[in-house]
């Protein structure tokens, strides 16, 4: 199977979310005809967050038995169980907490306390997460290019044999943090990548143009079956125009 690639261009941030979740509510849909239960994997960020908050906005969602669905995080702030600037508590009031959800369906990291130290949440991760292969994985991107909490010239982002790392000097605050592994990410079946803002500009050129991993991790990223990156207008103004070619990319809707 040849992993696909392509590039959703939107006029700006809010009709890019709005587009995000729509096409998140079709796919879910379409993928539970298929499947009797999938597994998605969550982002943080304002912008991923803000996907997630137009999911629960959108009337659509009321149509799906969400009890067939699992959640899961790409990465996590390692920070106390409620805080409010983990991804879990986030996603929770954004979409979560809004669902018809039994509990067991939830997978967020481990907060501190959990598992005696950090390395030891990381494994414990990896232990729940077993053979789980996620049907859609949510991306942001930083401006440095990073995914996850995978940080350029880090040597997590080449970790190979490992599912879940432990991130104890994130240049971003705060320091400390639990990842999923490249592997782990790109053995999702789709990835969806979002991002809005000038910003963002110069890391979608650089992964589009398969810069070096070490260096721009997002340039790793590439699902099993295709790989879309979600941009607003100010984020692909820097693409350079052969990078975004139909016979490469795609601009238009597509099936996701």
């Amino acid at each position: 199977m040849t992993s696909e690639r392509r590039v959703l261009v939107h006029p700006d941030a809010a009709s890019l979310e709005a587009s995000v979740a729509a096409r998140f509510l079709t796919k879910v849909i379409d993928l539970l005809d298929e499947h009797p239960t999938i597994d998605v994997c969550l982002t943080g960020g304002s912008t991923g967050i803000a996907v997630l908050a137009a999911v629960a906005q959108n009337p659509a969602r009321e149509g799906i038995d969400w009890s067939r669905v699992r959640f899961w995080w790409g990465d996590e702030r390692y920070l106390p169980n409620g805080d409010a600037d983990r991804n879990e508590t986030q996603a929770r009031n954004a979409l979560l907490d809004h669902l018809a959800l039994p509990p067991e369906n939830v997978h967020p990291f481990p907060a501190p306390g959990d598992h005696p130290t950090i390395e030891a949440a990381a494994e414990a991760y990896a232990t729940e997460l077993g053979d789980t292969t996620f049907d859609i994985t949510f991306l942001g991107v930083g401006p440095d290019g990073h995914v996850a909490s995978l940080f350029p010239d880090h040597a997590t982002v080449l970790e190979t044999t490992k599912k879940v790392v432990a991130e104890t000097n994130s240049p971003k605050p705060p320091p400390e943090r639990l990842s999923l592994t490249l592997p782990v990410i790109n053995s999702s079946e789709r990835i969806w990548v979002v991002l809005a803002g000038a910003d963002k500009a110069g890391a979608l050129g650089l992964a589009l143009a398969d810069a070096n991993v070490a260096s721009v991790p997002v340039a790793g990223v590439r699902g099993r079956k295709r790989t879309v990156f979600f941009v607003d207008q100010d984020a692909a103004a820097e693409v350079p125009e052969g990078l975004i070619d139909r016979d490469r990319y795609w601009t238009a809707s597509d099936e996701g």
